[in-house]
Protein backbone atom coordinates (compact mmCIF):
# COMPACT_ATOMS: atom_id res chain seq x y z
CA UNK A 1 0.00 0.00 0.00
CA UNK A 2 2.92 2.36 0.51
CA UNK A 3 3.55 2.13 -3.22
CA UNK A 4 -0.11 2.77 -4.03
CA UNK A 5 -0.11 5.88 -1.85
CA UNK A 6 2.43 7.54 -4.13
CA UNK A 7 -0.67 9.39 -5.33
CA UNK A 8 -4.05 9.31 -3.62
CA UNK A 9 -7.41 11.06 -3.85
CA UNK A 10 -8.46 12.52 -0.53
CA UNK A 11 -11.55 11.42 1.39
CA UNK A 12 -14.19 14.11 0.77
CA UNK A 13 -17.59 14.21 2.42
CA UNK A 14 -20.51 13.98 -0.04
CA UNK A 15 -18.07 13.49 -2.91
CA UNK A 16 -15.94 10.34 -2.77
CA UNK A 17 -18.78 7.83 -2.72
CA UNK A 18 -18.72 4.52 -4.59
CA UNK A 19 -19.74 6.14 -7.89
CA UNK A 20 -17.02 8.78 -7.67
CA UNK A 21 -14.47 6.11 -6.80
CA UNK A 22 -15.65 3.90 -9.64
CA UNK A 23 -15.18 6.77 -12.07
CA UNK A 24 -11.74 7.63 -10.72
CA UNK A 25 -10.68 4.00 -10.98
CA UNK A 26 -11.51 4.01 -14.69
CA UNK A 27 -9.13 6.96 -15.10
CA UNK A 28 -6.28 5.44 -13.10
CA UNK A 29 -5.51 1.83 -12.21
CA UNK A 30 -2.89 2.70 -9.59
CA UNK A 31 -4.03 5.78 -7.63
CA UNK A 32 -5.12 5.04 -4.06
CA UNK A 33 -8.76 6.01 -3.47
CA UNK A 34 -10.45 6.88 -0.18
CA UNK A 35 -14.04 6.65 0.95
CA UNK A 36 -15.92 9.50 2.52
CA UNK A 37 -15.41 9.56 6.26
CA UNK A 38 -17.74 7.12 8.03
CA UNK A 39 -18.17 7.39 11.79
CA UNK A 40 -17.44 4.35 13.90
CA UNK A 41 -20.80 4.78 15.65
CA UNK A 42 -22.66 4.73 12.32
CA UNK A 43 -21.00 1.45 11.36
CA UNK A 44 -21.81 -0.16 14.69
CA UNK A 45 -25.36 1.12 15.12
CA UNK A 46 -26.42 1.94 11.56
CA UNK A 47 -26.75 0.27 8.16
CA UNK A 48 -23.28 -1.27 8.09
CA UNK A 49 -23.72 -2.98 4.72
CA UNK A 50 -24.86 0.19 2.98
CA UNK A 51 -22.16 2.34 4.55
CA UNK A 52 -19.28 0.00 3.77
CA UNK A 53 -20.31 -1.49 0.43
CA UNK A 54 -17.81 -0.91 -2.36
CA UNK A 55 -17.10 -2.24 -5.82
CA UNK A 56 -14.72 -5.16 -6.30
CA UNK A 57 -12.90 -3.12 -8.93
CA UNK A 58 -12.12 -0.16 -6.65
CA UNK A 59 -8.83 -1.49 -5.28
CA UNK A 60 -6.59 -0.08 -4.02
CA UNK A 61 -9.14 1.63 -1.77
CA UNK A 62 -9.04 2.83 1.84
CA UNK A 63 -11.82 3.35 4.37
CA UNK A 64 -11.65 6.50 6.48
CA UNK A 65 -13.15 6.26 9.97
CA UNK A 66 -14.15 9.04 12.34
CA UNK A 67 -14.27 8.58 16.08
CA UNK A 68 -12.48 9.14 19.37
CA UNK A 69 -13.34 6.11 21.50
CA UNK A 70 -10.78 3.30 21.19
CA UNK A 71 -13.22 0.47 21.85
CA UNK A 72 -15.75 1.85 19.38
CA UNK A 73 -13.12 2.34 16.69
CA UNK A 74 -11.78 -1.16 17.29
CA UNK A 75 -15.24 -2.65 16.85
CA UNK A 76 -15.89 -0.63 13.68
CA UNK A 77 -12.50 -1.70 12.30
CA UNK A 78 -13.34 -5.36 12.93
CA UNK A 79 -16.67 -4.98 11.11
CA UNK A 80 -15.00 -3.16 8.22
CA UNK A 81 -12.44 -5.93 7.83
CA UNK A 82 -15.10 -8.15 6.30
CA UNK A 83 -15.49 -5.74 3.37
CA UNK A 84 -11.92 -6.11 2.14
CA UNK A 85 -10.56 -2.58 2.25
CA UNK A 86 -6.83 -2.20 1.65
CA UNK A 87 -6.31 0.33 4.45
CA UNK A 88 -8.18 1.81 7.42
CA UNK A 89 -7.54 5.51 8.02
CA UNK A 90 -8.37 7.58 11.11
CA UNK A 91 -9.58 11.13 10.53
CA UNK A 92 -7.64 13.62 12.64
CA UNK A 93 -7.98 16.48 10.18
CA UNK A 94 -11.60 17.40 9.45
CA UNK A 95 -12.61 20.73 11.07
CA UNK A 96 -16.38 20.64 10.46
CA UNK A 97 -18.82 21.49 13.27
CA UNK A 98 -20.41 18.04 12.92
CA UNK A 99 -17.08 16.40 13.53
CA UNK A 100 -16.10 18.62 16.47
CA UNK A 101 -19.39 17.98 18.24
CA UNK A 102 -18.57 14.28 18.11
CA UNK A 103 -15.06 14.98 19.50
CA UNK A 104 -13.22 13.66 16.49
CA UNK A 105 -11.52 15.03 13.43
CA UNK A 106 -9.03 17.90 13.74
CA UNK A 107 -9.90 18.59 17.40
CA UNK A 108 -8.05 15.35 18.22
CA UNK A 109 -4.78 17.14 17.46
CA UNK A 110 -5.21 18.49 21.01
CA UNK A 111 -5.22 14.99 22.52
CA UNK A 112 -2.45 12.97 20.82
CA UNK A 113 -2.37 10.41 23.65
CA UNK A 114 -6.02 9.58 22.95
CA UNK A 115 -5.29 9.28 19.22
CA UNK A 116 -2.47 6.87 20.03
CA UNK A 117 -4.88 4.76 22.08
CA UNK A 118 -7.39 4.83 19.21
CA UNK A 119 -4.96 3.70 16.53
CA UNK A 120 -3.52 1.07 18.83
CA UNK A 121 -6.99 -0.41 19.32
CA UNK A 122 -7.65 -0.26 15.58
CA UNK A 123 -4.37 -1.97 14.73
CA UNK A 124 -5.23 -4.82 17.08
CA UNK A 125 -8.41 -5.52 15.08
CA UNK A 126 -7.25 -4.75 11.55
CA UNK A 127 -5.85 -7.24 9.03
CA UNK A 128 -4.64 -4.29 6.93
CA UNK A 129 -2.56 -1.19 7.59
CA UNK A 130 -4.00 1.52 9.85
CA UNK A 131 -3.04 5.07 8.88
CA UNK A 132 -3.77 8.60 10.09
CA UNK A 133 -4.67 11.81 8.28
CA UNK A 134 -3.92 14.93 10.32
CA UNK A 135 -3.34 18.68 10.21
CA UNK A 136 -0.13 20.47 11.23
CA UNK A 137 -2.01 21.79 14.26
CA UNK A 138 -5.19 23.54 15.37
CA UNK A 139 -6.04 26.97 16.77
CA UNK A 140 -3.16 28.49 18.76
CA UNK A 141 -0.99 25.39 18.72
CA UNK A 142 2.56 25.87 17.49
CA UNK A 143 2.98 23.40 14.58
CA UNK A 144 6.76 23.25 14.98
CA UNK A 145 6.20 21.75 18.44
CA UNK A 146 2.89 19.94 18.04
CA UNK A 147 3.45 18.10 14.77
CA UNK A 148 6.71 16.28 15.57
CA UNK A 149 5.29 15.22 18.93
CA UNK A 150 2.15 13.92 17.21
CA UNK A 151 4.14 11.98 14.61
CA UNK A 152 6.36 10.46 17.28
CA UNK A 153 3.35 9.29 19.28
CA UNK A 154 1.73 7.77 16.19
CA UNK A 155 4.93 5.93 15.35
CA UNK A 156 5.20 4.58 18.90
CA UNK A 157 1.58 3.37 18.63
CA UNK A 158 2.41 1.33 15.53
CA UNK A 159 1.42 3.67 12.70
CA UNK A 160 3.94 3.80 9.87
CA UNK A 161 2.05 5.88 7.29
CA UNK A 162 0.57 9.35 7.87
CA UNK A 163 -0.98 11.94 5.55
CA UNK A 164 -0.39 15.53 6.62
CA UNK A 165 -2.64 18.36 5.46
CA UNK A 166 -0.14 21.23 5.42
CA UNK A 167 -2.51 23.74 7.04
CA UNK A 168 -3.66 24.47 10.54
CA UNK A 169 -7.36 24.08 11.29
CA UNK A 170 -9.14 26.86 13.13
CA UNK A 171 -11.95 25.22 15.07
CA UNK A 172 -13.70 28.50 15.86
CA UNK A 173 -14.36 31.32 13.43
CA UNK A 174 -13.73 29.53 10.13
CA UNK A 175 -16.12 27.34 8.18
CA UNK A 176 -14.94 23.98 6.83
CA UNK A 177 -14.65 25.60 3.39
CA UNK A 178 -12.54 28.46 4.79
CA UNK A 179 -10.38 25.95 6.65
CA UNK A 180 -9.48 24.43 3.29
CA UNK A 181 -8.39 27.78 1.88
CA UNK A 182 -7.55 30.49 4.42
CA UNK A 183 -4.96 29.04 6.82
CA UNK A 184 -1.60 29.35 5.04
CA UNK A 185 0.06 26.27 3.66
CA UNK A 186 3.36 25.28 5.23
CA UNK A 187 4.93 22.79 2.88
CA UNK A 188 8.38 23.47 4.31
CA UNK A 189 7.32 22.24 7.74
CA UNK A 190 5.93 19.02 6.29
CA UNK A 191 9.13 18.54 4.30
CA UNK A 192 11.14 18.96 7.50
CA UNK A 193 9.01 16.30 9.14
CA UNK A 194 9.98 13.85 6.41
CA UNK A 195 13.63 14.60 7.09
CA UNK A 196 13.08 14.23 10.84
CA UNK A 197 11.14 10.96 10.55
CA UNK A 198 12.79 9.06 7.68
CA UNK A 199 11.26 5.75 8.76
CA UNK A 200 7.69 7.06 8.50
CA UNK A 201 5.90 7.01 5.15
CA UNK A 202 4.60 10.58 4.93
CA UNK A 203 2.24 11.99 2.31
CA UNK A 204 1.52 15.68 1.84
CA UNK A 205 -1.93 17.16 1.21
CA UNK A 206 -3.33 20.62 0.65
CA UNK A 207 -3.53 22.89 -2.39
CA UNK A 208 -1.47 20.63 -4.68
CA UNK A 209 -2.23 20.58 -8.41
CA UNK A 210 -1.12 18.26 -11.19
CA UNK A 211 1.91 20.40 -12.02
CA UNK A 212 3.34 20.08 -8.49
CA UNK A 213 3.01 16.33 -7.87
CA UNK A 214 6.41 15.23 -9.14
CA UNK A 215 8.20 18.05 -7.33
CA UNK A 216 6.55 17.04 -4.05
CA UNK A 217 7.46 13.40 -4.63
CA UNK A 218 11.12 14.35 -4.77
CA UNK A 219 10.78 15.16 -1.06
CA UNK A 220 7.76 13.22 0.20
CA UNK A 221 6.74 9.58 -0.03
CA UNK A 222 3.28 10.38 -1.33
CA UNK A 223 0.92 13.13 -2.45
CA UNK A 224 -2.77 13.31 -1.66
CA UNK A 225 -4.99 15.55 -3.82
CA UNK A 226 -8.55 16.53 -2.96
CA UNK A 227 -10.63 19.16 -4.72
CA UNK A 228 -8.41 19.37 -7.80
CA UNK A 229 -8.86 15.64 -8.41
CA UNK A 230 -12.62 16.02 -8.12
CA UNK A 231 -13.09 19.15 -10.24
CA UNK A 232 -10.34 18.38 -12.78
CA UNK A 233 -10.20 14.58 -12.75
CA UNK A 234 -8.55 14.15 -16.13
CA UNK A 235 -5.78 16.64 -15.33
CA UNK A 236 -4.93 14.78 -12.12
CA UNK A 237 -5.74 11.15 -12.90
CA UNK A 238 -5.62 10.87 -16.69
CA UNK A 239 -1.83 10.61 -16.68
CA UNK A 240 -1.35 9.46 -13.08
CA UNK A 241 -0.25 5.90 -13.79
CA UNK A 242 2.99 7.19 -15.28
CA UNK A 243 4.07 7.82 -11.68
CA UNK A 244 4.37 4.02 -11.49
CA UNK A 245 6.05 3.89 -14.93
CA UNK A 246 2.89 2.47 -16.47
CA UNK A 247 0.96 3.72 -19.50
CA UNK A 248 -2.36 5.37 -18.60
CA UNK A 249 -5.54 3.49 -19.58
CA UNK A 250 -6.67 6.19 -22.03
CA UNK A 251 -5.09 8.83 -24.19
CA UNK A 252 -7.90 11.37 -23.95
CA UNK A 253 -11.01 12.07 -21.85
CA UNK A 254 -13.40 11.09 -24.65
CA UNK A 255 -12.09 7.52 -24.55
CA UNK A 256 -12.42 7.53 -20.77
CA UNK A 257 -16.02 8.76 -21.01
CA UNK A 258 -16.80 5.98 -23.48
CA UNK A 259 -15.24 3.41 -21.15
CA UNK A 260 -17.58 4.61 -18.41
CA UNK A 261 -20.66 3.73 -20.45
CA UNK A 262 -20.87 0.01 -19.52
CA UNK A 263 -20.08 0.88 -15.90
CA UNK A 264 -22.93 3.41 -15.87
CA UNK A 265 -25.25 0.89 -17.52
CA UNK A 266 -24.52 -1.64 -14.77
CA UNK A 267 -25.18 0.91 -12.03
CA UNK A 268 -28.40 2.06 -13.65
CA UNK A 269 -29.63 -1.52 -13.78
CA UNK A 270 -29.05 -1.71 -10.02
CA UNK A 271 -31.46 1.17 -9.52
CA UNK A 272 -28.96 4.03 -9.36
CA UNK A 273 -30.13 7.42 -10.66
CA UNK A 274 -27.99 8.89 -13.41
CA UNK A 275 -27.42 12.09 -11.41
CA UNK A 276 -25.76 10.07 -8.63
CA UNK A 277 -23.10 9.07 -11.14
CA UNK A 278 -22.69 11.97 -13.55
CA UNK A 279 -22.45 14.65 -10.84
CA UNK A 280 -18.95 13.33 -10.21
CA UNK A 281 -18.05 13.47 -13.90
CA UNK A 282 -18.92 17.09 -14.74
CA UNK A 283 -15.28 18.21 -14.64
CA UNK A 284 -13.96 15.48 -16.95
CA UNK A 285 -13.42 17.89 -19.86
CA UNK A 286 -12.27 20.83 -17.75
CA UNK A 287 -10.45 23.35 -19.94
CA UNK A 288 -11.13 21.37 -23.13
CA UNK A 289 -13.41 21.66 -26.12
CA UNK A 290 -16.94 20.61 -25.26
CA UNK A 291 -16.59 21.07 -21.49
CA UNK A 292 -19.53 23.47 -21.14
CA UNK A 293 -21.81 21.40 -23.39
CA UNK A 294 -20.92 18.25 -21.45
CA UNK A 295 -21.76 19.86 -18.11
CA UNK A 296 -24.97 21.44 -19.36
CA UNK A 297 -26.33 18.33 -21.05
CA UNK A 298 -25.72 16.11 -18.04
CA UNK A 299 -26.81 18.65 -15.45
CA UNK A 300 -30.02 19.74 -17.15
CA UNK A 301 -31.10 16.29 -18.30
CA UNK A 302 -30.17 14.09 -15.35
CA UNK A 303 -33.26 14.81 -13.27
CA UNK A 304 -35.58 14.25 -16.23
CA UNK A 305 -34.31 10.79 -17.12
CA UNK A 306 -36.69 8.34 -15.50
CA UNK A 307 -35.78 4.90 -16.80
CA UNK A 308 -32.29 3.38 -17.24
CA UNK A 309 -32.81 3.55 -21.01
CA UNK A 310 -33.58 7.28 -20.87
CA UNK A 311 -30.61 7.86 -18.59
CA UNK A 312 -28.22 6.01 -20.89
CA UNK A 313 -29.61 7.89 -23.89
CA UNK A 314 -28.86 11.15 -22.09
CA UNK A 315 -25.29 10.04 -21.48
CA UNK A 316 -24.91 9.01 -25.12
CA UNK A 317 -26.16 12.40 -26.23
CA UNK A 318 -23.63 14.18 -24.02
CA UNK A 319 -20.91 11.91 -25.39
CA UNK A 320 -21.89 12.62 -28.99
CA UNK A 321 -21.98 16.37 -28.41
CA UNK A 322 -18.63 16.58 -26.71
CA UNK A 323 -17.07 14.18 -29.22
CA UNK A 324 -18.23 16.32 -32.14
CA UNK A 325 -16.89 19.49 -30.52
CA UNK A 326 -13.54 17.86 -29.76
CA UNK A 327 -13.27 16.67 -33.38
CA UNK A 328 -14.17 20.12 -34.70
CA UNK A 329 -11.55 21.74 -32.46
CA UNK A 330 -8.91 19.32 -33.74
CA UNK A 331 -9.65 20.30 -37.35
CA UNK A 332 -9.44 24.05 -36.63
Amino acid sequence: MSTASRLSVAPMMDWTDRYCRGFHRVLSRRTLLYTEMVTAAAIIHGPCERLLRKGDDEHPVALQLGGSEPEELARATALAAEFGYDEINLNVGCPSDRVQSGCFGAVLMKTPALVADCVGAMIAESPVEVTVKCRIGVDDQEPEIVLPDFLSRMSDAGVSRIIIHARKAWLQGLSPKDNREIPPLDYDLVHRMKAAFPDLHLSINGGIGADAVRAQLRVMDGVMIGRAAYHQPWDILGDADRLWDEAPPFSDPVDAAMAMRPVIHEWLEEGTRIHQITRHMLGLFHGRAGARRWRRTLSEGAHKAGSPAEALALYDRALDEVGNLVEAAAWN
